[in-house]
């Protein structure tokens, strides 16, 4: 690897690590917070998700940015507003503003992700790009699994205002990075952003998962709650119409003509909403029903990110060598069958015979499956096409998400007891089959 390329992989890295770290660090920082500025649950939830969805509706549009005026420039952006709107939540003096300054935050951390691996497929090519994807993927996805544990770490021994500061680190070097690399790219000609589309989408997913949310709140024969959903569907249908037609489409569909794109990103769909999910439920039932402190809490899944850590990279060397088909088919049922062990959780919990195991099978799955998934997935489209291409991915396994931690209560009820729990992980184990017999069955190798 070259110096140049390795200092873009570490920018790439840095910027979406900060990313997808505040999209689950803040979780066990919520009860302090409302501690401190009043709410409750309500103040909680809208912590949590107004960073969420406007990462999620927004991230479309980011890729079509990076791709017409260049990765360098949107990550600057994005990691300049990233670090701005982390402050704004660190002084944050009511719930109110938190709120406000959280989907603040969404919105740059939106610039940054299909921007930095746009960066990856841009400076690598084949197997090197493989292994390069691997190595991203395997700290993004350790950024999502570590979240918890440093969000306990800092409320415990500091003050939840720390699980933002903290940012100020990564940003400053990734910036500082930044200013040293000499970064070549090919961009669209045209200079036309498509805002009828940006306006549409960010409506129509708005609304969706507005009303998957606080449906448990209102009900839905609440005009709330279906009025948005009716909107959400209308705008996202028109939002289709209009990609069509328009000439300078913020989501080309004709990526989805391609076979490995489609069916990579329907995979993802079913893995990334069993993996939010597992995650959302693991949490909540260990301390509220299991009685365990929300650091050990976070301690938990540890041994899932260094499995990630030391395999993923070397996963996606071999899918560069072997194709993506034979660890997308088998890595989702290998992490399938660890969440199915879990169902061997009692009370009382003990960690080492009735988790860990299945935590461990878990974290193997995962490493089998991600770099591969993404490498299939942003391999098989023009490198021109690649802020797109990723920006699409990762709003598909951010709605992937959402969607599945909003409808659980559809399946579990208003708590997660015992046996919600054990109903919740046969429903993560079903998406994570059905990802990987998806992929074994559509997913083609190109040599």
């Amino acid at each position: 690897m070259k110096t140049r390329q390795r200092l873009i992989l570490l920018i790439a890295i840095l910027a979406s690590f900060v990313a997808f770290l505040d999209g689950s660090v803040v979780g066990v920082a919520l009860p302090q917070m409302s501690e401190q500025l009043g709410g409750g649950l309500l103040i909680q939830q809208w912590v949590n998700d107004a960073y969420l969805i406007t990462l999620g509706t927004l991230i479309l549009a980011a890729g079509s940015l990076s791709d017409i005026f260049g990765r360098k420039k949107i990550i600057t952006i994005g990691l300049i507003g990233f670090l701005v709107t982390s402050l704004l939540c660190a002084i944050a003096p009511t719930g109110e503003i938190l709120i406000i300054s959280r989907g603040l935050q969404g919105i740059a951390g939106a610039l940054l992700v299909p921007s930095s691996l746009a960066m990856i497929i841009s400076a690598f090519t084949g197997k090197e790009q493989s292994k390069a994807i691997g190595q991203w993927t395997a700290w993004t996805g350790i950024a999502f699994i570590v979240g918890p544990l440093v969000g306990g770490l800092l409320v415990d021994l500091l003050s939840w205002r720390w699980v933002f500061i903290i940012n100020i680190i990564p940003i400053s070097i990734a910036l500082i990075l930044l200013r040293r690399l000499n970064f070549e790219e090919e961009t669209k000609k045209r200079k036309h952003v498509d805002v009828i589309g940006i306006i549409l989408g960010a409506i129509g997913l708005g609304g969706i998962v507005y009303a998957l949310i606080e449906q448990g709140h209102y009900g839905w024969n609440s005009p709330v709650i279906w009025g948005s959903f009716v909107v959400g569907l209308l705008s996202m249908t028109t939002f289709i119409i209009h990609e069509r037609r328009t000439k300078e489409p913020m989501l080309p569909l004709e990526l989805f003509s391609v076979r490995n794109f489609s069916v990579g990103n329907f995979a993802t769909l079913m893995i990334y909403a069993a993996l939010s999910l597992q995650g959302f439920l693991m949490v909540i039932f260990l301390q509220q029903v299991a009685g365990y402190p929300a650091t050990i809490a976070g301690l938990v899944s540890l041994p899932i990110t260094f499995i990630m850590f030391f395999l993923s990279s070397r996963f996606g060397a071999l899918s560069g060598k072997y194709g993506p088909r034979l660890f997308m088919g088998i890595g989702p049922i290998i992490a399938g069958l660890g969440t199915l062990y879990m169902l061997n959780v009692k009370l009382p919990t003990d960690y080492w015979t009735q988790l860990l195991p299945g935590i461990i099978l878990f974290g193997l799955g995962l490493s089998v499956t991600v770099a591969p998934l993404t490498s299939a997935i942003l391999g098989s489209i023009k490198s021109s096409q690649a802020g797109i291409g990723s920006a699409v991915n990762n709003a598909v396994a951010r709605i992937a998400g959402l969607l599945s931690v909003a409808v659980i209560g559809i399946f579990v009820g208003t708590s997660v007891t015992l046996d919600g729990f054990h109903i919740g992980i046969i429903l993560c184990s079903a998406l994570l089959i059905v990802g990987g017999v998806i992929s074994a069955i559509g997913i083609q190798n190109n040599h």
